[in-house]
Formats: C-alpha cells, sequence, structure tokens
C-alpha cells in the first residue's frame, strides 16, 4: 500500500526521458530524473519520500525530509499568506500550515514546534501548531527504563515538558539537564519513572524522563568515548570530579554523574590513573 508523508520501497516500472516511473499499481508515480539514483533501471527498487509537488500532484523523492507524518519537529516559517503559512521540510515543496492551526500567527524566518498530519480532505500533508490533541498520558506504550525519543515542548518551574515518541509527555528536571536546551530540541532520552495519576474517572500517568540510556549501559556506552578522547588528545584530558558539569558535558556529551561512573570503572580496571588535574590514559 502506498503511503503518502511516509518512505516507501517502490520498484521501477518504468524510463522516462525526465525520470522513472515507480509502480504504484496504477500509472505509476513519478521519480524525477535530479533525485533518481544514477544508474537505476527498470525493475530496481528504490527507497523514496511520497508527497504532492507544487501542481498537486503525487510525486516521489530521494531527498530527506526534515519530519515526515506524525512526526513533531522544529521547522522554519519561509512565507506567510492569508491563509496559513508555509515552512521549510527540506523538500522542493514547503509544509502548509493552515491559520486555524496555528497559535499566535507565525512570522517569516521564525522557528516553531509542529506535529506533521495528512489533511483528511485534501490527502495532503500539512503541518499543526496544536499539538496537544495528539499527546496523552493515557494507555502508554513505554515503560520504565525504556530508550525513548525526546522533544522538549515548553519549559516549566521544575525543568522541561518533553514530547516522548511524539506520543506521551513527561518531565525533565532541571537537575537532569547538562546543556543549554530549547523548545524543539530533539535527543535520546529514558523513561525513568512513571507515577499512576486518577484524575475523575480516567486513570493517566505522570512520567519523569532522563536524557542518555539508564543505569550502567549508560556506563558501558561511555568507556570506550573516554578512552578514545584520551588516545585521541595524547593520553591526557584536563576533566576531573571538580570540573564543571556543564563543561565535562560540553566535551564529552555526558553528564558529570555518567563521566564520574565511567571514569570510576575505567579506574578500577587500571585503564586509566586520576591526576590532580585530570585524567591519564594507563601505559599499556
Amino acid at each position: 500500500m502506498i503511503k503518502v508523508g511516509e518512505y516507501n520501497n517502490l520498484k521501477v516500472a518504468r524510463e522516462v526521458d525526465f525520470g522513472v516511473y515507480l509502480d504504484d499499481g496504477g500509472e505509476g508515480i513519478l521519480l524525477p530524473k535530479r533525485f533518481a539514483p544514477k544508474g537505476v533501471a527498470a525493475g530496481d527498487e528504490v527507497n523514496v519520500f511520497l508527497y504532492h509537488d507544487g501542481e498537486e500532484r503525487l510525486i516521489a523523492t530521494t531527498q530527506k525530509p526534515k519530519g515526515i507524518l506524525g512526526d513533531i519537529v522544529k521547522l522554519r516559517c519561509i512565507s506567510v499568506t492569508n491563509q496559513g503559512a508555509f515552512l521549510d521540510n527540506g523538500l522542493m515543496k514547503d509544509l502548509f500550515v493552515p491559520k486555524s492551526k496555528q497559535q499566535q500567527g507565525m512570522i517569516p524566518n521564525g522557528e516553531y514546534l509542529v506535529k506533521i498530519y495528512l489533511d483528511e480532505q485534501t490527502g495532503r500533508l500539512a503541518a499543526t501548531e496544536k499539538i496537544e490533541p495528539f499527546l496523552s498520558n493515557e494507555g502508554l506504550t513505554v515503560k520504565k527504563l525504556e530508550v525513548v525519543d525526546l522533544v522538549v515542548y515548553r519549559r516549566t518551574d521544575i525543568g522541561y515538558v518533553c514530547i516522548i515518541n511524539n506520543k506521551h509527555t513527561g518531565v525533565l528536571h532541571h537537575n537532569e539537564i547538562y546543556r543549554n536546551i530549547t523548545v524543539g530540541d530533539r535527543f535520546t532520552g529514558f523513561i525513568k519513572k512513571i507515577y499512576p495519576e486518577d484524575k475523575s474517572s480516567d486513570l493517566r500517568y505522570r512520567i519523569d524522563v532522563s536524557s542518555g540510556k539508564p543505569g550502567y549501559n549508560r556506563v558501558e556506552d561511555e568507556t570506550e568515548k573516554i578512552l578514545r578522547l584520551l588516545k585521541e588528545h595524547d593520553g591526557f584530558l584536563p576533566y576531573h570530579d571538580k570540573s564543571d558539569p556543564e563543561e565535562i558535558y560540553s566535551f564529552f556529551g555526558m553528564s558529570k554523574k555518567t563521566f564520574k561512573m565511567t571514569t570510576g570503572n575505567l579506574y578500577k580496571q587500571r585503564k586509566i590513573s586520576f591526576e590532580n588535574n585530570g585524567i591519564k590514559l594507563a601505559q599499556a
């Protein structure tokens, strides 16, 4: 089945001067020559993204959009009309946001967090700033310690509300943040805690999230990174347990807690030594 707004694996049905037509069970979908893989021929299978072009024809491309159907992404506004705004999604045709789907109006060059959806009337991709109706913490699809995709949604007094896997919301507390983040940032995290919360007749859940990966898996993932960085810097790095957490995150891409756990593990394995002003790679 053809899926608009998503990646599809389709076979080349026939070649023409201006590209190739892909088999959709009908007349075919054009993959323009400029986007067709070099040497592609009838019978070959190609992975393409399907959307409607400026003339509202279904078309294929090997370009990689910034977001696909169902994604929640931060995109830049290109232009504004009386009917709505157009956002840069990395394709030849910009993504339309109807005026009724905007929060306070969009302006050119502004960046906005939107959800990409399929308009039921036209069958075309569109976007909306009104994300809340698509999110729910009832009937969770995640569990504790599960690795998830996080998108920063909004700031609160206790941290940031993050969107989990484009479906749920969770709180990333200030003490779990080790670098500057802004609305729309996307990164990997995990489910730290889940709290049942009974409101009226519906059972909802509060979720706490953390960045990175859980527990000792995170330490194991970061071990090779620290050893590699030591080798790339002549066996010494000026970071230790008194270093500023933001400096550690900026250089290693990990929290100070993870850094201390990982270096402690490496020290026990006699792979590094602790110096007064940093860590040193042990002599083989």
